[in-house]
């Protein structure tokens, strides 16, 4: 049944509608009503609204536990947040949030399930292809952008998974165990943003515990610090199954546990009659919930989506999220009168989306074979199956086995035909990285390899041609153990229903790639700091590396990695000029003065193209033991011409250079040498200026 618009209700009039329900209405408002809606009550003018997952599209489905994840209504499919983040985009991310809004609001849909900003701590996650980032600040603005333009349709973002949700292994009983400064410093952050930069109207309490508590329990996190200290005044909604304590929840301030839950309806009526809950704190969680029924339905708009022109909303993210990662010798952009040989599976089946509770149902997928298909220098070879099917959630044997690298055998004649055909092509463009079964909702990674069938192709196909490319579809890092006997390496992470058609441009040169890494990418998962705690032991999982993860380890233990944080080349060079720095003076007070910094941008290459521009604050000299730098500003610039040039502008505030202090419970500034720095990566500095801090640490 299609939604109408409702008229706009005042928090007053919630207030007293809450005031004549039942003690029984209330237990069951709190609660959805199936898979994907929440509690309608016709008699006292209470609708009822629907939500779907996202966040890399619409996946609406049915009202039923039992639906399939992947039978769902048609839509478009968006890169998913790894490919988005690549984007470093704030602008094209934000158009194609407003689109996702929009298809919503055609479906009947006032609540999308993302964006997601938990922080990816480990390459393992299986649902890292959902993430944004390794860092705070990249995945709280991009986050922010993605919330301000889905928002903008008036359909509702629910911000997830809040608090740190960074592993799928035993996710419903683990207990995430760090102390304030770690939390603080990393894994709240970007959930800090997006709360005070977009208005987030939802979000979502996850499945894990955190120090031995639930999340949806979790008061420190979901009261005293998102509600009180942030100032969201929104709704709270548990992680699908993720509520152990109803009436526990709403003293913590989870508003509405999702989904089939009814049957713990009686345990908050008892705690209510009991006395053990306040039933005032039952009409606040009713009161939450209402205001965002009653306003996201006031915001509905009767539209209609176009797929087709949507599609191309898609198509112009997906540019901006290439990385190009190698290109020895300048095999890349390829000639258009080479003769070219597309091998892998993925080429003719790609992997553009993930998999679980983010799979979208599209019919306008492009593989690179379809894109390539009127380019007459162009032929195709398998070179490698298929392999294994993923497992759904929903089937028992997805729990009990996990697929590897190894279950992926390596077929020789397809490899011998592969190899064939390359001794006769002028380059060969292999697609590979991870199958959907190797990374999933659900379950982790058991470890950072592609699979044996991939890397047999790229490694035999090296052998008898000199020209090689290797494109990859995948949704964290991999490792790679051919890297030195290819030319040219393309990560495309998982880009969305368009991917097809941007790769092929991208490699004939159309498009110039401007996406930079959202993470780093390790020589071995052996490097990663959280390698030895990841998974934890008996529910505990210590996040011992504290806030040392990512960039932030291997930049201040000066380890070698693949491919650094930020890092992604052009088909243009740029050269950066003209550091200019005003200090206005903030110390002591986050709201007076900042920091101004301003960069020159020159494209100094022969083709146009964009430019990623990352500031961080590099730290020198400083008695707290800190990373030796951080990110706390970037700026893509917009399509530069050769000669042309772009001066790009950060404002830092106080915070931008404060760290955690437990015993203040505040951020405070301690003494030291500080630095301005401009990169292309977190490796490379090009430009940097030094910045004294006095501050109340170390106390004299």
């Amino acid at each position: 049944m299609a939604a109408k618009k409702q008229k706009r209700v005042t928090e007053k009039e919630i207030r007293e509608i809450v005031s004549k329900m039942t003690l029984k209405q209330k237990a069951q408002l709190t609660s959805g009503d199936g898979m994907w809606e929440t509690v309608e009550y016709k008699k006292l003018g209470v609708p009822k609204e629907w939500m779907c997952d996202g966040p890399h599209g619409l996946r609406k489905q049915a009202n039923d536990m039992h639906a399939s994840v992947n039978d769902s209504i048609e839509a478009v499919s968006f890169p998913a947040e790894c490919a988005m983040a690549a984007s470093w985009d704030r602008e094209l991310i934000y158009e194609a949030a407003k689109t996702l809004g929009n298809e919503a609001q055609a479906n009947d849909v006032q609540m999308v399930l993302g964006p997601g900003v938990n922080m990816k701590r480990s390459p393992l996650c299986g649902r890292n292809f959902e993430y944004m980032s390794e860092d705070p600040c990249l995945a709280g603005e991009l986050g922010a952008s993605y919330v301000n333009g889905l928002q903008s349709t008036g359909v509702s973002a629910c911000l997830k998974h809040y608090l740190a949700n960074s592993q799928e292994t035993d996710r419903f009983s683990s207990s995430s165990e760090m102390d304030d400064t770690t939390a603080r410093q990393i894994y709240l952050p970007a959930f800090e943003t997006v709360v005070k930069k977009a208005k987030v109207k939802s979000v979502m309490a996850a499945y894990n515990k955190v120090n031995g508590i639930h999340m949806t329990e979790q008061k420190k996190y979901l009261t005293d610090i998102l509600r009180k200290e942030w100032g969201f005044n929104g709704m709270v909604v548990s992680d699908w199954g993720a509520t152990h304590n109803r009436p526990g929840a709403i003293e913590a301030g989870c508003d509405l546990t999702m989904w089939q839950q009814h049957e713990t309806d009686k345990d908050i009526v008892k705690a209510v009659k009991k006395g053990t809950l306040d039933e005032k704190k039952l009409d606040e969680a009713c009161v939450n919930i209402l205001k965002h029924v009653y306003g996201t339905l006031a915001s509905h708009k009767d539209v209609k989506a176009d797929l087709d022109k949507d599609h191309e909303v898609v198509r112009r993210l997906f540019e901006s999220c290439v990385v190009l990662l190698k290109n020895s010798g300048n095999i890349l952009p390829i000639s258009k009168k080479k003769k070219v040989l597309l091998l892998g599976d993925f080429a003719k089946n790609p992997r553009y989306q993930g998999g679980g509770s983010s799979h979208v149902t599209t019919s306008r997928s492009v593989s690179a074979v379809e894109a390539m298909k009127d380019m007459t220098n162009v032929s195709y070879v398998k070179g490698y199956g298929p392999g294994p099917k993923a497992k759904q959630l929903t089937d028992p044997e997805f729990w009990k086995t996990r697929i590897g690298h190894a279950d992926y055998k390596p077929d020789q004649k397809l490899i011998a035909e592969a190899v064939k055909a390359a001794k006769s092509a002028d380059i060969c463009v292999i697609f590979a990285g991870l199958p959907e079964a190797l990374e999933s909702e659900g379950a982790d990674r058991i470890d950072m390899k592609m699979p044996d069938s991939h890397n047999a192709l790229i490694e035999a196909v090296a052998k008898v041609n000199n020209n090689v490319v290797v494109v990859l579809q995948n949704g964290a890092p991999v490792e790679m153990p051919w890297i030195g006997s290819v030319k040219g390496v393309l990560e495309t992470y998982l880009g969305g229903e368009a991917s097809g058609e941007v790769v092929r441009d991208v490699l004939f040169g159309d498009i110039n790639p401007s996406g930079r890494l959202p993470e780093t990418f390790p020589v071995k998962l052996e490097d990663n700091p959280s390698y030895l705690y990841y998974f934890g032991c008996d529910d505990i999982v210590k996040y011992s590396e504290g806030e040392f993860i990512g960039y932030r380890y291997y930049t201040s233990k000066k380890m070698p990695v693949l491919f650094p944080f930020g890092y992604g080349l052009s088909y243009t060079t740029f050269d950066y000029s003209d550091l200019k720095i005003d200090a206005k003076g903030f110390i002591g007070d986050e709201k007076k003065g900042g920091i101004s910094v301003s960069v020159k941008v020159t494209n100094t290459g022969k083709k146009a193209g964009r430019e990623v521009v990352q500031l961080y604050v590099g730290v020198n000299k400083c008695k707290l033991p800190r990373p030796v730098r951080e990110l706390k500003g970037f700026a893509k610039t917009g399509l530069l011409k050769p000669g042309e040039s772009q001066t790009v502008t950060f404002e830092l505030t106080s915070r931008d250079f404060a760290h955690w202090n437990e015993e203040c419970n505040a951020y405070v500034h301690y003494t030291g040498e500080y630095e301005i720095q401009i990169a292309k990566n977190a490796n490379e500095i090009v430009l940097a200026a030094p910045v004294d801090i006095e501050g109340a640490y170390p106390r004299k």
